[in-house]
């Protein structure tokens, strides 16, 4: 299968002009980024990569849909904290320390905790489920994540009757990811509540049967495969039930451009890039986008009666 590099999607189909300008200072010392970065990875040796896998079970809710390969996976990515090219991540994401590491959670909730995060990959048995990813950008992949599903985490600290959101906060630490205001940090996402408990919702610890990259949202992440890849918040460390919608990072810096839904629809195009259809990482062609990303069947239930071209 023909592989395609990040430099061979043009910066405009990708990124705002404004995130992309040093994209060809970038390239320039390209090799040493992912020398730095994805060598990281793929370096470890064999002692060191057999204690990252994950003891799993199969999901019956994963596609069948060939997977996209482990290096592009790892090494094009956005997680602007780290830099706002696809390879920043890879290159500069090694100096986060993921043990320790906890999630508080809080608000209107029963009984608020805090987990360790070793606490948290023994609320359940581990799944691989093999999504469909959709970046607003116009790409996609197919990624084998590790995890388990939120509703099991939210049943741990038995939601209140009032709460109707969960909140999400990232990680941000200013001594090593990027002070630069592109978004206001920390990241910030949102929930409805039922979509959080929704069977394909899941925290991600891992991915390709390892422990998840620092690149890809180590050492847990939000995974929401009906809904574009930047809802699906990375590094999280706070939970939070609300009873009245959260505010979201790309929704406060452009509402006119990110909904709180954001949805997968090929119906409702971005400003800058046309959603009808996506380029699938490691294929040449474009092909259709599906309505919420082809989980439509299991997750149109939850929006009825809603205009989804008002509510993105």
């Amino acid at each position: 299968m023909l592989i395609r590099r990040s430099a061979d999607i043009i910066p405009s189909e990708i990124t705002p002009r404004s995130l992309f300008e040093d994209r060809r200072r970038f390239m320039t010392r390209a090799g040493l980024g992912f020398a730095a970065g994805a060598a990281l990875w793929h370096g470890l040796g064999a002692e060191a990569r057999a204690a990252s896998k994950l003891s799993t079970v199969a999901s019956p809710l994963s596609t069948t849909e060939p997977q996209t390969d482990h290096k592009s996976v790892i090494t094009y990515n956005n997680f602007y904290e780290f830099g706002t090219d696809k390879g920043d991540p890879a290159q500069n994401a090694h100096r986060m320390a993921t043990r320790p590491w906890a999630v508080k959670v809080e608000g209107l909730v029963g009984k608020p905790r805090t987990f360790d995060i070793d606490e948290l990959l023994k609320l359940a048995p581990l799944e691989e489920r093999i999504y469909r990813m959709r970046c607003v950008e116009g790409w996609s992949m197919v990624i084998p994540w590790v995890g388990f599903p939120l509703a099991a985490l939210l049943k741990e600290v038995e939601p209140l009757g009032s709460a109707k959101y969960v909140e999400f906060l990232t990680h941000y630490d200013p001594e090593i990811m990027l002070r630069r205001p592109v978004l206001a940090w920390p990241y910030g996402e949102g929930l409805r509540l039922d979509e959080a408990l929704h069977p394909l919702t899941i925290l991600a610890v891992g991915l390709y049967g390892e422990v998840l990259p620092n690149q890809n949202g180590a050492p847990i992440r939000l995974v929401v495969p009906w809904k574009y890849g930047f809802k699906s918040a990375k590094s999280i460390v706070t939970i939070r039930l609300t009873e009245k919608q959260p505010p979201t990072a790309w929704n406060r810096a452009a509402p006119h451009e990110y909904g709180f839904y954001s949805n997968v629809n090929p119906e409702v195009s971005h400003p800058r890039w046309s959603q009808a259809t996506e380029r699938r990482i490691g294929e040449i062609r474009k092909r259709p986008t599906l309505m919420f990303n082809g989980y439509g069947e299991q997750v149109v239930s939850l929006y009825q009666g809603m205009d989804l071209r008002k509510q993105y």
